[in-house]
């Protein structure tokens, strides 16, 4: 089990796994052979710290159950490489897949880890080509990279988001054409889309996906829901939250569970609209 602490008691992940997988999904078990709902994404989805994140908050609204295959740090690397999320894809009767950012992806210029898309592995030739100034050995993060990538030259950093941007769009757009029920997008996190494509510092995630791209996506899915942090949430971060001593920061960039309930009360909202009667 994997537990977080914050005073008055610990919180049970009740991680499990599912045949054809080597990663430990946020529980309770759900049984493929009836009918239930399949949340696909990342950190936020996967809601570390809160004890109902969306997925839970889901299943109580819908009155069914709701599978959480969604990882920490994950992207479209690990929904489109692990056969027990294809599995669930093929049988789930809607899908709720959270946006995650392009930095996440193996593209052109480098390798994330297949499981761990956090996880930078190495560059390609092209990439040591226009970064010659980079030792790319310094590097096991994603992020980390990009920083320094970005500080070297804006210039050609800007080349590396574009290839991003254009690999995360093939990639949402495979794992939407290999869904056969309807495919929920969210947005969720601590700011709405960005309206321009110049990077000129790394932010909070979903980075590098602008308002655009996830328009264009959003028509070939069911519906799309953008649920962002209030003000009172952004005072009070981690109200509600468990965590054990150390992990107050990492607990503030993440999401708390009032940010997860309203993503839940929507979505459920319009799973039902799209429901057969």
């Amino acid at each position: 089990m994997s537990f977080a602490f914050m005073g008055h008691g610990p919180l049970d992940y009740k991680l499990v796994t599912y045949a054809g997988s080597q990663m430990r999904f946020r529980g309770p078990q759900v049984d493929f052979s009836k009918p239930f709902v399949l949340c696909l994404g990342g950190s936020e989805t996967f809601g570390k710290f809160v004890p109902q994140p969306f997925a839970d908050r889901l299943a109580g609204r819908l009155q069914r159950p709701v599978a959480n295959m969604a990882a920490m740090n994950a992207g479209l690397e690990l929904i489109l490489g692990d056969a027990a999320i294809a599995d669930a894809m093929s049988r789930a009767e809607a899908i709720v897949l959270q946006i995650t950012g392009a930095h996440h992806i193996t593209n052109r210029f480098y390798q994330v880890h297949p499981r761990r898309n956090d996880r930078f592995l190495q560059a390609s030739d092209i990439m040591r080509v226009i970064y010659r100034d980079v030792d790319f050995t310094d590097f096991h993060f994603t992020r980390h990279m990009l920083d320094a990538l970005l500080t070297a030259s804006e210039d050609r950093f800007q080349i590396v988001v574009d290839e991003l941007k254009m690999a995360w769009m093939a990639r949402m757009r495979s794992v939407l054409n290999r869904a056969i029920c309807p495919v929920h997008l969210l947005w969720i996190g601590h700011r709405p889309p960005a309206e321009t494509g110049i990077c000129q510092e790394i932010g909070p995630d979903p980075l590098f996906v602008t308002k655009s791209m996830l328009d264009e996506i959003a028509m070939q899915a069911a519906s799309l829901t953008v649920c962002v942090t209030t003000g009172a949430e952004k005072k009070k971060p981690t109200r509600g939250m468990f965590f054990g001593l150390g992990e107050e920061r990492m607990a503030r960039a993440l999401l708390g569970p009032d940010i997860h309930n309203r993503a839940a009360h929507e979505l459920a909202d319009k799973i039902i609209a799209l429901s057969p009667k």
